[in-house]
């Protein structure tokens, strides 16, 4: 967990500094549907395993996504995302409402010009 005399002053560069790069992003995406596997989220967010590993981690101790492990043998790894993980869902549920408002904005106006350049 921070400590929060080594937090940001800015509440956006402290969003920033837990979730920004599109690793994370990705891995909380994936997890707001549920408890998954390292390999499900490997594969779900295309990232290498040194990387999923390296984000994963720092998430753990950010207290955003929580490790449980299984005594079994293949050892079985699950993470899910804590509540304050889980609130991370009103941050990035309006990202991708933009996200899909601006690539309807740039279809929109790829399709103007071609209309305007015949």
């Amino acid at each position: 967990m921070k400590d929060i005399k080594d937090m940001p002053a800015c509440p956006v560069a402290t969003v920033w500094e837990l979730i920004g790069n599109k690793w994370k992003v990705f891995i909380i995406r994936d997890l707001l549907a549920g408890t998954k596997r390292f390999g499900a989220l490997k594969k779900a967010t295309g990232a290498s395993q040194k990387s999923l590993a390296a984000n994963l981690r720092e998430m753990e101790d950010d207290g955003i996504v929580e490790r449980k492990v299984f005594s079994e043998v293949p050892p079985r790894v699950e993470y899910t995302l804590t509540d304050i993980g889980y609130s991370l869902g009103s941050v990035i549920e309006p990202m991708a409402q933009w996200g899909s408002a601006y690539k309807e904005y740039c279809y929109l106006k790829s399709k103007k010009e071609k209309k305007t350049n015949l």
